[in-house]
C-alpha cells in the first residue's frame, strides 16, 4: 500500500511539472510575442505613466509570464525614437499624475518627449491631478515637456518644492539598550546617522541643502523655457502652491481644464482623420526597437544594490541582480565577442560590498584591456560603490539630477549587550586570537579591534580615490575635493571632473559611436547582455550552482538560504570591511 501511494503521488507530481512546464511554455510564447497585429495608418500613441518605469533590462519570459510585462525606461525611449521616424505616428498621449518617477529618470523621459516634438509631432499630457494630498513636483515637471498640459477639474498642481526627509532612529536604539558603533570615511559619508545621530549632522545638512539647491534650479529652468516663465516666476508659483485647476490656468501652468476622453480626443483630432490610439508596448512590439541592425554595442546594466552573491528576493528577478557573478558574465560575453565595437554600463545603485565593487570594477578594467571603450550611463543614483564600478570607464554620462559621487566608506556594528541585558538574555563565548570577538555583537570594539576598523577604512578609502584618479586623470587633491564621502548632482559632478556630459541613453549612445570610431549617424545594433536565457536553462538556473565557488546560487539554493539572509540583514550594513553605500538622502520629492 505503502508504495502504491508513493508511486501515485510520484505520477501526480510528474503530471503537475509537465503541465507547469506547458502553460509557461504557452505563456512566454505570448509575452515573447506580444501583439503583432498591423498597426493603424494613423496613430496616437499613449502612454501611462502612472505607475513608473523600471530602469533596467527586461524581464526573462518566466518572470513576465508569471509575474507580468512592465514598461522599462528604454522601452519608453526607443518606443518615442522609432515613433518619431514613423510617418504614421502623428501624436502622443500621456498620462502622468502619480509622483512615480525619479528626477533623473523624470529628465530622460522630457528629453525623450522633447526629442520626438522637435520631428514635427505633437504631445498632450494630462493628469486627473498633479498630486492630491502631497506632492505634484516630479510629475508637472514630466508634463511640461509636452506641446500642452491638461488637468481634470476639481485637479491640483501640487508644484510645491522638494524635501528630503530622513528618520533617525539613535533615541529609540537608546531606550532599548542597543547601541551603534560605526566608523566612516569622511565627514560626509553619513550612511550611518540614521543610528548613531538624532538630527542631520553639519555636514550632511549642508551636501543635502546643496543637492536641493541644484535640483530646484533645473526645475525652475525646465519648467520655465516650456511655459515661457522666468525661473524666479515659476519659484514664486511653487511658492504659493499647491495650486487649483483654475489657479494654475490662469497662472500659464496649465493650458486646458478637461476630462480624460476629452484630451484624447483632441490628440486623435490634432492626428488627422481616423486616427486610432496604440498602446506604447503595442507600438514597440509591432514596430520593432530602434537601433536593431548595424556595428554591434553592448548594453549591461547594474541595478540595485550591489552584493556579493544572488539574493532570496531574486529568485524569478535574478537577471537585475547587481552581483559579480552577473557582471562578470555579461562583461566576458561581450569582451571575447570581435563585432561589440563598444559597451554602455548603465548603472542605477546607492552602491553595497566594496568586495563585490571591487570585483565588478576589475570587469570593467579588463573590458577596455580588450579594446572594448566603456561608456557609463547613470539613472537616477549611481553613488559610493555605484561610483566605483563607474570610475574606469572612458567616459561618465549623467542626468543633471542624478546623485551620484559619495566616495567614502563606513563600517561598524550594533552592539546589543545593554538590549539583552535588559531581557534577561546572556550570553558565553570562547575565542582564540586577540581580534577574535571584533565582529560580535555583544559587546563593542577593543582599542585594538577599533585600530584595526579604521586601518581597513582608511585603506578602503584610499583605493577607491585611486581608482577615481586613475579612472578620470585627476589629481589626488581634486580627488579629495569632490570625495570625502559627499554626494553631488549630475550637474555639480560635471563641474567637478566626475561626470563627462550630461543626458542619457541617447548621449551615451553618441559617445560609444564616437569611442567605437562609428561616424555620428551609423546604424548600430544595440544589444542587452547577458542574453536572455531559454526556458529550459530559466529553469535550470533555478537549480544552479556558482561556477568558480560551487555555491548554490539558483532560486532554490537562494530560497533555502533566506532565513540566514534575514538572520544578516542588519549585517549586510556593516559588513565586509568597508561598505561603499551612499548617505540616506532620502527621495526628493
Amino acid at each position: 500500500m505503502r508504495r502504491f501511494f508513493v508511486g501515485f503521488f510520484a505520477v501526480i507530481g510528474v503530471i503537475a511539472v509537465i503541465g507547469l512546464f506547458s502553460l509557461v511554455g504557452l505563456a512566454v510564447t505570448l509575452v515573447k510575442f506580444g501583439d503583432t497585429s498591423e498597426l493603424p495608418g494613423t496613430i496616437v500613441l499613449t502612454a501611462d505613466l502612472t505607475g513608473g518605469l523600471t530602469d533596467g533590462p527586461e524581464a526573462d519570459p518566466l518572470s513576465r509570464a508569471l509575474l507580468g510585462r512592465h514598461t522599462t525606461l528604454r522601452d519608453f525611449v526607443d518606443a518615442l525614437e522609432r515613433a518619431g521616424d514613423d510617418p504614421r505616428v502623428k501624436s502622443l498621449y500621456l498620462q502622468l499624475g502619480d509622483d512615480s518617477l525619479g528626477l533623473a529618470k523624470t529628465q530622460e523621459v522630457r528629453d525623450a518627449i522633447r526629442a520626438f516634438r522637435a520631428k514635427g509631432k505633437f504631445a498632450i499630457a494630462f493628469a486627473d491631478t498633479f498630486g492630491e494630498g502631497g506632492p505634484g513636483t516630479r510629475p508637472y515637471y514630466l508634463a511640461t515637456a509636452c506641446d500642452e498640459v491638461w488637468l481634470q477639474p476639481l485637479g491640483e498642481v501640487g508644484l510645491i518644492g522638494l524635501r528630503s526627509e530622513s528618520p533617525f532612529f539613535r533615541g529609540t536604539l537608546d531606550r532599548l539598550g542597543i547601541m551603534p558603533s560605526f566608523e566612516h570615511r569622511r565627514e560626509y559619508k553619513s550612511a550611518t546617522n540614521s543610528f548613531t545621530e538624532t538630527a542631520m549632522t553639519g555636514p550632511q545638512r549642508e551636501e543635502v541643502g546643496a543637492l536641493l539647491d541644484s535640483v530646484a534650479g533645473q526645475i525652475d529652468r525646465g519648467i520655465g523655457d516650456a511655459r515661457k516663465l522666468s525661473p524666479s516666476e515659476v519659484a514664486a508659483l511653487t511658492d504659493r502652491g499647491p495650486l487649483s485647476a483654475e489657479e494654475a490656468k490662469a497662472a500659464r501652468l496649465i493650458d486646458t481644464i478637461a476630462y480624460r476622453d476629452q484630451a484624447i480626443a483632441q490628440a486623435q483630432q490634432r492626428a488627422g482623420a481616423g486616427a486610432k490610439t496604440v498602446t506604447l508596448s503595442r507600438y514597440l512590439a509591432a514596430a520593432g526597437r530602434p537601433h536593431a541592425e548595424g556595428a554591434k554595442i553592448a548594453l549591461i546594466y547594474g541595478t540595485g544594490m550591489i552584493t556579493r552573491g544572488g539574493s532570496a528576493a531574486g529568485a524569478l528577478g535574478a537577471d537585475s541582480e547587481f552581483t559579480p557573478r552577473r557582471l562578470r558574465r555579461a562583461f566576458a560575453a561581450a569582451g571575447r565577442e570581435h563585432d561589440v565595437r563598444a559597451i554602455i554600463f548603465r548603472i542605477d545603485s546607492p552602491g553595497g560590498s566594496a568586495t563585490a565593487s571591487e570585483t565588478i570594477w576589475r570587469e570593467v578594467e579588463r573590458a577596455r584591456e580588450r579594446g572594448k571603450p566603456v561608456i557609463v550611463s547613470m539613472g537616477d543614483v549611481a553613488a559610493s560603490g555605484g561610483y566605483y564600478v563607474a570610475a574606469p570607464a572612458d567616459k561618465i554620462v549623467a542626468e543633471p539630477a542624478t546623485i551620484t559621487g559619495s566616495i567614502g566608506v563606513l563600517a561598524g556594528k550594533i552592539v546589543v549587550a545593554e538590549l539583552m541585558q535588559k531581557l534577561g538574555i546572556t550570553s558565553d563565548a570562547v575565542a582564540r586570537g586577540a581580534n577574535a570577538d571584533m565582529y560580535s555583537v555583544t559587546r563593542d570594539y577593543s582599542a585594538r579591534g577599533r585600530e584595526r576598523l579604521e586601518h581597513l577604512l582608511d585603506t578602503v578609502y584610499r583605493g577607491f580615490k585611486d581608482h577615481v584618479a586613475a579612472g578620470r586623470h585627476m589629481t589626488p587633491d581634486a580627488v579629495e575635493a569632490a570625495a570625502k564621502g559627499r554626494v553631488w548632482s549630475g550637474e555639480d559632478a560635471k563641474e567637478r571632473g566626475l561626470v563627462d556630459e550630461l543626458g542619457g541613453y541617447a548621449m551615451a549612445l553618441r559617445l560609444a559611436r564616437e569611442a567605437a570610431k562609428l561616424p555620428t549617424d551609423a546604424p548600430v545594433d544595440v544589444v542587452v547582455y547577458p542574453h536572455e536565457r531559454g526556458l529550459a536553462a530559466l529553469f535550470g538556473r533555478w537549480l544552479d550552482r556558482d561556477d568558480e565557488t560551487g555555491a548554490p546560487s539558483g532560486a532554490l539554493g537562494r530560497g533555502l538560504a533566506a532565513y540566514r539572509a534575514a538572520v544578516g540583514a542588519v549585517d549586510a550594513l556593516i559588513s565586509e570591511g568597508g561598505l561603499l553605500r551612499m548617505p540616506p538622502i532620502g527621495d526628493i520629492r
